[in-house]
This record gives structure tokens, C-alpha cells and sequence, in this order.
């Protein structure tokens, strides 16, 4: 039987992990068996005890889950020491970010690991039950905008009251990916009046049929590549965006900023200007605090003031909501893997268009290609 282990994640702060005892109990009628590290589940309200009735071994340590594991199932990517403790042969499930971890990449590889990055999951209709860039960027975008009306000093919806009319809050949503949706989603059945922007035209009726208002701006280039993300838009698209957006924001009573780039730094949106200019006791909430942020004055990790306005850039937001995003993600590693099985064994197929999109190391060789350019180019320089 094929031995897989969930160690509790040592990212500072993090309350989520790989696995739950619903797939768990899914897991192990595939033919595996699962071994969890103790206290893993403690900030996603799950017990030892919930893992033990579902069918799984608890292990005190690290080191007692690692030894003979074939399958590691992660969050996060791993640390150096995690990286020594894998095995040959080793098959590894995380996020990885390749680009951003080269040398750990390399360790990987030298170590004959098998690397199946989840944030490398194509965007193909049979690999959206995988997504897991997408289950965490909808929690995201939810859990923003209630911190928006956390810190907002105004109510969301309109009320018609005696004392008289309140007006509905103005948010205006920056990048209407997932979590740019989920985001005008949560803000309109809070009762807000929305306006969204994004280098998208195309996501125009997305954005109405969620009761947003889209703000164009014309453009001549492609502004999402093959796989639905947005691209790099050029200086002046965005000094033109800043402008068209410029007047909506500082009229807004909440900002939800989503827009990024994967690979990329997050475009610059927000300057301190715009801030500068706008209501008092408004909120800036942004999501792209980790990427280098789309308000100049956002501040990694906190709740910061600035000309009068509150801009919140706190990190691992789906953390936020562990319960949740735990279930989520842990879903998302199943479905990967189960679509992998094969009679208790994982199978490895390189012509599976899932497999050639996430796999990252196997078998000694680095095989994602920008990856591999990365290295190579660093290599040489």
C-alpha cells in the first residue's frame, strides 16, 4: 500500500493544510494509506481524533511521517529541511512557485523527487475541480471585502429609516478575476453600489451579471494570455486606466484591489496621490500586498492609516478563514490525485495534459520548460 503523509505546515501564521477526513476516508478506499502529523488540523478545527476515525495514522513528528513516505501532501512549498527528508522517488504535492524558489527546485531534482506544483494546474475545464489558485483566491476575495466593512465607518447597504435615508457604500472593485467576482459578489449582497475595472474587456458581462458596473478602458492589445490570466499591459494602458479609474476611486468609500500578474509584480494602481485625494474613513483593502502590492502605500502584513484612509495588506487572507479554505484545498489535491490512481499506485503520465502543466521535477530531470530556462539562464550568468 502506497504510504502518504500530511505534515502540519511551518509557515509562520498558516492554519491551513493538505487534507481533511473527508478525503482522507476518500483517499484511503483508493488504496492509500494515510499517515497525518499530530496537531496539523488545530487551526482548521480538526482533531487528531477526527484524522484517527477517519482511517488514518498519526504520527507524534515530522520525521516519523517523512521516513518511507512515496506521497507528501502540502500547502506550502518546502522548506530545505523538508526538501532532505523526502526520499527518491518521492512524490511531492504542493504549491511550489519554481520561479521564486530555483535553488529549492534544484535540491528536487537532485533528490529524484517528483514535483507536482498546485499552482501550475492548467486552466482546462477537467482541471478546474484542481484549481486551487482559484478555490483560494474565492475565499480571498470574499473575506475582503467583510474586513472592508470591518473598517469602514458607513454601512454597506441603503436604509430607508426614520431618522432618514442612508446611502448605499461605493466600492470599487480593481481586477475581476476570481477573487475580483467573489468580491462584487459579497459587496452587492452586502447592499453596495459597485464599479469594477480590469485590463479584460472580456470579462465586461462576468462583471453585469454579478450587478457590477464595468469601467472600460479601450485598448488595442491581447490583455489575457492563452491560459485566462491577465498580461502585462503597457505604460500607457495603465497611466490611461489610472486616469478613467482615478475619479471613480476617489469617490469610493471602499477599494478592493485584486489585479496580479502571475510571475510578475503586481501593477502599481493606487499611487499615494489617488490616496491622498480620497474620502476620509475610506478603506483600501489589498490583495496583492505578497506581489508587491497595487497601492503604493499598502504595507505587508498590516492595517496601516494613511491621509486618512485605512489600507489593509494582510497576507495569507484565505488563512483567514481556515475552516474553508482547508476544505477547499484539501478537495483540490484529491481530485489531482484521484485522477492519478491507478489500483492503488500513482500513475505518472507525462501525455496528461494535467500532469505536463503542474509536473515540475521527476525522475532527476527539471522538466517545466520556463523553469528550466530560469535556471539555465542563472546557471550562466
Amino acid at each position: 500500500m502506497l504510504k502518504a503523509f500530511v505534515p502540519k505546515e511551518v509557515e509562520p501564521g498558516e492554519t491551513r493544510l493538505a487534507a481533511t477526513p473527508e478525503t482522507v476516508t476518500r483517499l484511503m478506499k483508493a488504496g492509500l494509506g494515510l499517515c497525518v502529523e499530530a496537531g496539523a488540523g488545530q487551526f482548521a478545527g480538526i482533531s487528531d481524533e477526527d484524522f484517527i476515525q477517519a482511517g488514518a495514522t498519526v504520527v507524534a513528528s515530522a520525521a516519523e511521517g517523512f521516513a518511507g513516505a512515496q506521497l507528501v501532501m502540502k500547502l506550502h512549498p518546502p522548506t530545505p529541511d523538508e526538501i532532505q527528508r523526502l526520499e527518491p522517488g518521492t512524490v511531492l504535492v504542493s504549491h511550489l512557485f519554481p520561479h521564486t524558489n530555483l535553488a529549492r527546485v534544484e535540491s528536487l531534482r537532485q533528490g529524484k523527487v517528483s514535483t507536482l506544483a498546485m499552482e501550475l494546474i492548467p486552466r482546462i475545464t477537467r482541471a478546474q475541480k484542481m484549481d486551487a489558485l482559484s478555490s483560494q483566491a474565492n475565499i480571498a476575495g470574499y473575506k475582503a471585502v467583510i474586513m472592508a466593512a470591518d473598517h469602514l465607518p458607513k454601512l454597506f447597504p441603503m436604509l430607508m429609516t426614520a431618522a432618514g435615508t442612508i446611502h448605499p457604500a461605493h466600492v470599487v472593485v480593481l481586477g475581476a478575476g476570481v477573487a475580483g467576482l467573489q468580491a462584487i459578489a459579497t459587496a452587492k449582497r452586502l447592499g453596495a453600489v459597485v464599479e469594477v475595472s480590469d485590463v479584460r474587456p472580456a470579462v465586461k458581462e462576468q462583471v453585469e451579471s454579478l450587478g457590477g458596473k464595468f469601467i472600460e478602458v479601450p485598448t488595442d492589445e491581447a490583455a489575457e494570455d492563452e491560459g485566462g490570466y491577465a498580461k502585462e499591459q503597457s505604460e500607457e494602458f495603465l497611466q490611461r486606466q489610472r486616469a478613467l479609474v482615478r475619479e471613480r476611486i476617489i469617490e469610493a468609500d471602499v477599494v478592493i484591489s485584486t489585479a496580479a500578474i502571475p510571475g510578475k509584480k503586481a501593477p502599481m494602481l493606487v499611487p499615494e496621490d489617488m490616496v491622498r485625494d480620497m474620502r476620509a474613513g475610506s478603506v483600501i483593502v489589498d490583495l496583492a500586498v505578497e506581489t508587491g502590492g497595487n497601492c503604493e502605500l499598502s504595507e505587508v502584513g498590516k492595517v496601516v492609516q494613511k491621509h486618512g484612509v485605512t489600507i489593509v495588506g494582510m497576507t495569507n487572507v484565505p488563512g483567514l478563514v481556515a475552516v474553508h479554505a482547508t476544505e477547499m484545498y484539501a478537495r483540490n489535491v484529491f481530485n489531482l490525485l484521484n485522477d492519478m490512481l491507478k489500483d492503488g499506485e500513482l500513475a505518472i503520465d507525462r501525455e496528461d495534459a494535467v500532469i505536463q502543466g503542474a509536473l515540475v521535477t521527476h525522475e532527476g530531470e527539471v522538466l517545466h520548460a520556463s523553469t528550466r530556462e530560469a535556471m539555465q539562464a542563472q546557471s550562466g550568468a
